[in-house]
């Protein structure tokens, strides 16, 4: 998305420019007129721009929110398993616990 982004904001930046230019150089108006055009058609080209990424920004807020909150998801499930396999190792080394203290006992014996 960020690389499609940067590419329209590109486009747009150049054929702003080079309509810009076309603009001046076939104006058939006065100079303050051509001026005032121009200064118009910045104006609607920053707005243009500040809508375009404002609409990145929500756009990349939004995907970022829900990357977090399927990470959060995914952390909760490993945390579980995780939790219920330390159980068993617990489990697992208790027993064998419980087995040389059986099998040391009957050392002593």
């Amino acid at each position: 998305m960020q690389n499609n982004s940067g590419n329209t904001l590109l486009a747009l930046l150049t054929g702003a420019a080079i309509g810009a230019g076309i603009g001046i150089l076939y104006a058939p108006e006065k100079g303050e007129k051509t001026r005032k055009k121009i200064r118009k058609k910045a104006k609607k080209t920053s707005d243009d721009l500040s809508s375009r990424l404002s609409h990145a920004k929500d756009e990349l807020t939004k995907t970022a929110n829900a990357k977090k909150v399927d990470f959060e998801h995914k952390l909760d499930e490993t945390i579980s398993n995780m939790s219920y396999k330390a159980d068993d190792i617990i489990s697992a080394l208790e027993t064998k616990l419980a087995d040389l203290k059986k099998k040391n006992a009957d050392l002593h014996k």
